[in-house]
């Protein structure tokens, strides 16, 4: 699910993860590897077979013992996934919204898949 929204916003994989190695400690991260925006660092090869990850925020890491891909993508939601200003944001002249429009389509689709199901 996670590679499905990355490649619904256009988004490649390496912003999101930073692979190490499995035994690579918190302070061993290269981190001009690492990305500023909050990212995932696996220790293993694949973020589905790692059994050890940390979090990195503006190239700090935060939390460098995570156990699980979940965990980890549950410590991200409290990081803005909407932001005001920066590169994500659409540029338009009218009022400002308050939930990016790529969002808001996803969650229209999502939407009409599950009415239509049922």
């Amino acid at each position: 699910m996670v590679l499905l929204l990355l490649s619904y916003f256009d988004e490649k994989e390496d912003t999101m993860f930073c692979y190490v190695e499995y035994t690579c400690l918190a302070g061993e991260v290269q981190m001009d590897q690492v990305q500023l925006t909050p990212t995932i660092v696996v220790c293993g090869r694949s973020c589905y077979s790692a059994r050890r990850f940390m979090l990195s925020v503006d190239r700090n890491i935060v939390h460098d013992n995570i156990l699980s891909l979940v965990s980890t993508l549950c410590m991200m939601c409290f990081f803005s996934i909407n932001p005001e200003k920066g590169t994500k944001v659409e540029k338009t002249r009218t009022s400002h919204l308050h939930v990016n429009p790529r969002v808001l389509t996803l969650i229209q689709e999502l939407s009409y898949h599950e009415w239509r199901d049922v």
